[in-house]
Order: C-alpha cells, then structure tokens, then sequence
C-alpha cells in the first residue's frame, strides 16, 4: 500500500516563514515609537506599558487618570492604495483615524495596536505598511506596542488586504472634554485638512473610476497636476501635536469647549455631536479655502453641495469650539504650532444643528 502524501500549511497558502521574516523586519518599526513607558518584551503574546513611569509628572498631570480606547479602519480608501500599488501612506490614515478621535475627548494617546489581514503574507510589503503605522505614531506620539497580520488566502482574493487599528489613551476625569460647556457666543474654530481624509471614498471611487473611468495616474492641471493617486491617497492629517500641546497650556481655565474630528458625515453630521440641544454652530463656508478636489468631484459627479457637506470634510480636518475672549489667542497658538486656523463660524441658541450661511 502506498504512503499517504502529507499535507502542509503552506500548501494552503498560508507561510510561517513568511511570517517569521515578517516578525523581523517590522521589529525596528515598532521600536522606533517606543519611548521609555513602553516596555520590550521579545516574542511576547501582548504588548506592556507603563503608566507610571515618570511617578511624579504622571501623578502631576493625572491624579485621576480615565483610559480613553478608540478602533477604526479605512474604509475603501484601501482599494485606491490596491489600484496604486501604494503601500506606504494608509497606515497614517489609520493612526489619524483613532487618534483624532481620542483628541475630541482632551485625552493624550498612550499607544496603538494594528491588525491587518492579507491573501498573501509578502514580507517587504508588509514591512512598508507597518512603517507606514509606525510613522503615524510618531507622529502622534505614542507607541506601536503590537499587531496581528493574518494571512487570510480563502477570504482575500489577490493583492487584497484590509486594516484596522487600535488606540488607548488617557485623560484626567475633570478634564474631559465632552460639549457640555458650550454656550451661544462662542467661537468655531477649523483646522484645515489635507484633503479628502478618510471618508467618503465610495462615492469618490464611483465618480471617478466607474463613471468618469480616469486612469488612477490620470494628471489634472486643477489638481496641481498630482496624479489622481497622488491626490486620493494624501494621508489624513494627525492634529494630536497642537492640540494636545493647546489643551496643556490651558489646564486651569476650560477655554476649550468641545471638539470634532470632521469624519463620515463632514461637518453638519460631527459637530452636533458635541452640541448641547439648545444651540446650533452657524458656519459661513466662504471663511475657509476648500481643497480643489472637492470642486473637482462635485462638478464631475455632479453632486449636489448639500450632499457634499454631508459625505467629505471640505477641507476642514478638525474643530474646536472656544470661549469668545480666547478665541483669537487660541488661534494664533494653532497657527504657530503649525496649523491653519480658520474662524469658520459662531455658537446661536437653536436646537442642536449645524446651519451653513
């Protein structure tokens, strides 16, 4: 009788040596966000932080400390990077995604954990998507403690791949930033986005590779002559730097009423979020300068501008709403830690909307 012929992983498609080169050409990514709270631990199951590291400046800045956790992923921004053959900038739209989102609350990011699921497990991809995640975090400062990639060759076709990414934060309990202070009179304040972000990108794919058909190296002189690749995948900017830097210069006055991270459903469907029921934020859409893409995918839709507010950020990445005699103060530190500020509008009794004049 014949031997059985024996049946290994790989000849499902999934490599543990591809793996265990993986492992190795990401470990400097992670490395080079870790600052001394977090701690190494070679071929671990879970990633270590410590809280208490500098006792005395944490027990200065936190005395009781609330953990802030946000998750989020790219949405089909990712297939424009597949149709570019571009790996190395989704991973600051990852990282943007979850830290904007924890800066709304005032808390400062602590640290991010990755998970990205793939058909074929390429070790030099990998290694440049990872990178990618690990300049985010540097850039928002926090450190890159750990991920999962999971080779997944029945459920992603060819050259498929998916993101997700994790972040925890921390926020002394009486600082927490939540809208609740808001009051008519006060100021809205945009800080300027870099383009598209991440949301929305259905409709941007639709217009421009179903219905217009443009190459996705197509230049267009509106655009900067950018390549249409160039201009869809401009990474989602990381506001964490200047407004937790603003936030800390202002720890015993509440100047800073609430935040918004302009995300799915653009302005007029985040800053009610943050709104108390009895005001509306009135926004003069002439006071900020609109990205030409926008222009650009309205008029080749066309979509309705109404609708546009609804899906894109039109070029505002981030809100604060400020105490009226602080408003010009806050606006010029902004500007010198390197944002673009616009006054883009003002707080009015009404019943929690946004109105656009």
């Amino acid at each position: 009788m014949a031997d059985k012929q024996t049946l290994s992983y790989e000849q499902t498609g999934v490599s543990i040596d591809a793996n265990d080169e993986m492992v190795g050409r990401i470990s400097r990514s992670l490395k080079s966000t870790h600052g001394p709270r977090a701690i190494g631990l070679e071929n671990g199951f879970a990633g270590l932080f410590r809280l208490d590291y500098d006792e005395k400046l944490f027990k200065k800045n936190y005395r009781h400390p609330v953990l802030v956790a946000c998750t989020d992923g790219v949405g089909t921004k990712i297939l424009i990077a597949q149709q570019a053959g571009r790996f190395g900038t989704l991973g600051i739209d990852l990282v943007a995604m979850s830290v904007n989102d924890m800066i709304v609350q005032g808390a400062e990011p602590l640290f991010f954990l990755d998970y990205l699921a793939i058909n074929k497990l390429e070790p030099a991809k990998i290694a440049e998507m990872v990178e990618s995640i690990a300049a985010g975090c540097r850039m928002a400062d926090c450190a890159l403690i750990g991920g999962e990639t999971a080779e997944m060759p029945d459920i992603y076709g060819r050259d498929e791949y998916d993101l997700a990414g994790f972040a925890v934060g921390v926020v002394e309990r009486d600082r927490i930033i939540t809208g609740k202070d808001v009051r008519p009179g006060d100021v809205v304040l945009g800080l300027a986005s870099s383009g598209i972000h991440s949301n929305g990108y259905s409709l941007v794919r639709h217009i421009c590779f179903k219905k217009e058909k443009l190459a996705i190296d197509a230049t267009f002189k509106e655009l900067g002559d950018a390549t249409m690749g160039e201009v869809l995948l401009e990474p989602t900017r990381i506001y964490v730097r200047p407004v937790i830097r603003l936030l800390g210069g202002y720890k015993r006055k509440k100047v800073v009423h609430a935040m918004a991270h302009i995300t799915g459903g653009g302005l007029v469907g985040n800053i009610p979020r943050v709104l108390p029921s009895d005001c509306d934020a009135v926004l003069k859409p002439s006071s900020w300068k609109t990205p030409p893409i926008f222009d650009f995918l309205q008029r080749r839709g066309p979509v309705d501008k109404a609708e546009m507010y609804r899906v894109f950020n039109m070029g505002i990445g981030f809100v604060l709403v400020v105490a009226e005699d602080f408003a010009d103060a806050i606006q010029d530190k902004l500007t010198r830690y390197g944002e673009t500020v616009y006054r883009i509008g003002s707080v009015v009794s009404g019943t929690g909307k946004v109105l656009l004049k």
